[in-house]
């Protein structure tokens, strides 16, 4: 395999996570996601990094299941936004949120982020690259409301600002806030 078709099956895996193809025979959504896979994540509170590594592992998981070991070797440099959120979602469905009776809820988490961000309307035919730049950037630089509005996850009542809690304390806070 080339690394092109390597690197365009790992974005399709990724997409198939979160996307339950059974509602829609295509994926509305393939700019938005494209865009937050081509956008690094950064990060400035340090354990936030954590959700970088699971992000990055989830390059091993795409080789080992599809069988194509030499994947990891051009699958490399910084963990993407969408590798981030995408892996963040699948700790809180694996870790935490795991009912069998529900079933696998890693899409809902992951569109309930998206939604948080400002982005949950932003289809193909919507999308505005501006638009998005902007949502995705004050996350990153951590400029959302104090309450997470803007970020991934909004918290009513909160009584931390959330602009400096790292990512995994905000969605246990979240989970703990919706249950």
């Amino acid at each position: 395999m080339t690394k092109d078709s390597i690197v365009n099956k790992y974005f399709d895996w990724l997409c198939s996570l979160v996307y339950d193809r059974s509602k829609s025979r295509k994926l509305a959504h393939r700019k938005l996601l494209m865009y937050l896979h081509n956008t690094e994540f950064r990060y400035s509170i340090p354990n936030d990094g954590n959700r970088a590594a699971d992000g990055i592992g989830l390059r091993s998981r795409f080789a080992d299941e599809c069988e194509i070991p030499e994947a990891e070797s051009y699958l490399d440099g910084p963990c993407s936004v969408l590798e981030m959120m995408i892996a963040l979602a699948v700790r809180c469905e694996v870790h935490i949120m795991n009912d069998p009776d529900i079933g696998d809820r890693t899409g809902q988490w992951f569109w309930d982020m998206i939604s948080n961000l400002g982005l949950g309307f932003v289809t193909d035919v919507r999308f505005d690259k501006e638009f998005v730049s902007d949502k995705v950037t004050r996350f990153l630089d951590r400029e959302y409301e104090r309450n997470g509005e803007g970020g991934l996850f909004k918290l009513e009542h909160c009584q931390h600002d959330l602009r400096d809690v790292e990512i995994w304390y905000q969605m246990c806070w979240y989970l703990d806030s919706i249950l």
